[in-house]
């Protein structure tokens, strides 16, 4: 006969063996559940359509030329410059404020240094030309104040609230850079020392301004502007407007012809620093080599920096670093480099 000892022992292990049979059975009717159920299904390959632009078809060239399919902290970084804005306007006070134009969107914000007759960049804000404003884009005003020059910013009118032209607007930031010209002294500017900087959109229309025949459009010298800077833009047209940016920008072939700056080379008479990051789409980047190949070829001063690890949007934060990609060459540019 077992003692209370023994039988303890036996209810335990019998207790566990039964809970590890239960378990196993458990295991084995659900591991069987499991496999009788089918696999979901693989994704469904999307079939490619016709080519529109180079290999891509109409979906991937549409997406080439959306930068929020390839920058998915878009809104964090647009939110980041208008906070950094605002803290630079904390520390520098607020910009003293000019007409460029008639209208009222003509107006061109100055950010001054204490350097008298210093030197002067212009700041040419993107947003896909429908957003955007100066405002927003006074992030890298201390870097220039600071390093001796002015920083000047205009706004200029959305693409949607003049026909859906992109000729309004290039008149409006040649202009801009006009006025500069000829009123730099009345801000205790240089108008021998002017130069462009532009993201984006506003790479494009730095583009543009920095290809200005200055002499016949505006009577100014040929080199009225002494360098520039187009980050991240377009210079050539054609497959923008084949892209889904047609949609709301009524191209025409004039329009591609005259603010395609590839294509107007021969009015290039300034250095010029390209430079996009390795994360935007394939076609921005694609647009900066070829703009900055064809310069080279043309036998015009071109650098082509490479953001390593930086984004279409991130990439223009590095112009208020003055350690920064873009900060540090453009400060080399004006001279304003610190030894």
């Amino acid at each position: 006969m077992r003692n209370s000892k023994s039988m303890s022992r036996y209810h335990m292990t019998r207790r566990a063996f039964l809970g590890a049979g239960i378990a196993g059975a458990m295991i084995a009717t659900v591991g069987t559940g499991l496999a009788q159920q089918p696999a979901p299904a693989p994704p469904v390959p999307r079939v490619k359509g016709p080519r529109v632009w180079l290999d891509m078809d109409q979906t991937e060239l549409d997406a080439a030329y959306d930068q929020s399919v390839y920058a998915p902290n878009l809104q964090q970084v647009v939110k980041r410059w208008a906070t950094n804005s605002e803290g630079g306007r904390a520390r520098l006070g607020a910009p003293q404020h000019y007409a460029y134009g008639p209208t009222s969107i003509e107006g061109l914000d100055v950010y001054r240094t204490k350097r008298p007759n210093a030197p002067i960049n212009i700041f040419i804000h993107g947003g896909e030309w429908r957003l955007g404003a100066a405002k927003s884009s006074a992030f890298p005003a201390e870097l220039f104040v600071h390093a001796g020059a002015h920083y000047l910013v205009p706004d200029f009118a959305w693409v949607q609230d003049v026909g859906g032209s992109l000729m309004p607007i290039a008149e409006q930031v040649r202009r801009a850079a006009a006025w500069v010209h000829r009123n730099a002294k009345s801000f205790g500017g240089d108008s021998d020392r002017i130069y462009v900087s532009g993201h984006s959109s506003g790479g494009h229309l730095a583009g543009v301004i920095l290809t200005t025949d200055w002499p016949k459009d505006f009577n100014l010298p040929v080199d009225a502007v002494k360098g520039g800077l187009c980050c991240s833009g377009m210079f050539d047209l054609k497959p923008v407007r084949l892209s889904a940016r047609r949609k709301y920008i009524n191209f025409t072939d004039e329009m591609e012809h005259a603010l395609s700056s590839q294509r107007h080379l021969d009015k290039l008479n300034a250095p010029v620093i390209v430079a996009h990051g390795t994360l935007e789409s394939p076609e921005f980047q694609r647009q900066s080599r070829d703009f900055a190949a064809a310069a080279r070829a043309a036998g015009k001063p071109v650098q082509l920096l490479v953001g390593e690890g930086y984004n279409h949007f991130e990439i223009i934060e590095t112009l208020g670093n003055p350690y920064g990609l873009l900060g540090r060459a453009v400060l080399e540019q004006m001279q304003l480099a610190k030894t």
